[in-house]
C-alpha cells in the first residue's frame, strides 16, 4: 500500500535533508557502514514492543539466502558503539542467522529525534499497534514538549488523528490489551470511548467479544445504553408540581421526605426517620390528617 508523503517529509526533515533514503532497497551501497552485531545495541524506547517469531524466522531464511538488502539505519552513542534507529527486526533475524556484521546508515540523532525516527518508520511500515503507537506519540508530547499540531507535523498526521489516538489510552488496561491482541479494532475501541463509565465500557466490551459484534452492531449497543440512561435520568427528573408536593408534604409530617415519579405517571414516596421517636411522631401526625 503506497504511503502519504507527509510520513516521508517527515523523516526527511528529520534527517537534515539526507539523499539517501533510510527504508529502500539499496542498488549501490554508498553510505553504507558494516558493523560488527556485537557493537550494536536495540533502542531501548523502540515504538514496536513485540516481534512476531515466526516472520522473524522467515526473515532470517531470507536473509541467510539473499543477505540484508535494506541496511539498517543507527546512531553512534560511543566509540564503536551504536544504537539502532530503524531496521531492529532485520537487526534480530541476523543475531538468528549468526551473521557477524550487518550493513548500516550511520545518523547524527538525538534522544528526541531518535524516538520520532523510529516511530515514523514504524508507522510507514504498520508494524505497530493502535496502543504502541498511542503510547509513542504521548512520550513525544511528554519527554519533546510538543503540542499536537507539532507533533502532527513532524509524524504527517492531522491533529484529529494525534487526538483520537491518544484518547484510547483513556481505556482500562483490559481493553487495551483486548485492542493489542486484535480482539477488538480501533472502531470498537472508539464506540467504548463514547461511554464515560468505565464499568459500562467494560460491560460492552464482554459482550463484543462474547458475540463477535461488528462495530456497527457495538455503536448501536453503546447508543441504546446511552439513550435508555438519558431516560431514566429524564423519568428521574422532578417537575415543579412534583417538588411542591414533597415540599407539602414534608411540612405536614415534619420530615424528609423523597417523592420519585416515573414517565409513566408511578412512583414512590419515601419518608426518612432517624429514631423510634420520630416515626411515632410522624405516624401520630398521618392519623391527625386522616
Amino acid at each position: 500500500m503506497a504511503k502519504s508523503s507527509g510520513l516521508g517529509k517527515g523523516l526527511d526533515a528529520l534527517l537534515g535533508g539526507a539523499k539517501t533514503p533510510v527504508t529502500t532497497v539499496v542498488a549501490n551501497r554508498v553510505g553504507v557502514t558494516e558493523i560488527e552485531i556485537s557493537k550494536i545495541t536495540a533502542n531501548p524506547d523502540q515504538p514496536r514492543k513485540t516481534f512476531n517469531e515466526e516472520e522473524l524466522q522467515n526473515l532470517a531464511e531470507s536473509i541467510k539466502v539473499l543477505g540484508i538488502i535494506q541496511p539498517i539505519t543507527v546512531r553512534e552513542v560511543g566509540v564503536g558503539s551504536y544504537q539502532i534507529i530503524s531496521g531492529e527486526r532485520r537487526f534480530r533475524a541476523s543475531q538468528i542467522v549468526g551473521l557477524a556484521k550487518v550493513p548500516a546508515y550511520v545518523r547524527k540523532a538525538d534522544d528526541q529525534q531518535l524516538l520520532i525516527m523510529g516511530l515514523v518508520e514504524n508507522l510507514q511500515r504498520e508494524d505497530l499497534d493502535p496502543i504502541e503507537i498511542a503510547q509513542s506519540y504521548q512520550r513525544l508530547l511528554e519527554e519533546g514538549k510538543l503540542t499536537q499540531e507539532e507533533l502532527g507535523k513532524k509524524v504527517g498526521k492531522n491533529h484529529a488523528t494525534i487526538a483520537n489516538s491518544l484518547r484510547l489510552l483513556k481505556l482500562s488496561p483490559e481493553i487495551q490489551t483486548g485492542l493489542i491482541n486484535g480482539d477488538i479494532s480501533e472502531g470498537h475501541a472508539k464506540a467504548l470511548l463514547s461511554l464515560d463509565d468505565e464499568n459500562k465500557q467494560k460491560e460492552i466490551y464482554s459482550e463484543i467479544i462474547d458475540k463477535g459484534l461488528s462495530v456497527r452492531a457495538a455503536e448501536e449497543l453503546v447508543r441504546k445504553l446511552k439513550e435508555n440512561k438519558g431516560a431514566n435520568k429524564k423519568s428521574t427528573t422532578k417537575s415543579e408540581e412534583q417538588k411542591n408536593i414533597q415540599t407539602k408534604i414534608a411540612t405536614k409530617l415534619n420530615a424528609k421526605v423523597s417523592l420519585n415519579v416515573t414517565s409513566k405517571g408511578n412512583g414512590k414516596i419515601s419518608i426518612a426517620f432517624k429514631d423510634a421517636d420520630e416515626l411515632n411522631a410522624i405516624l401520630a401526625l398521618i392519623e391527625k390528617i386522616q
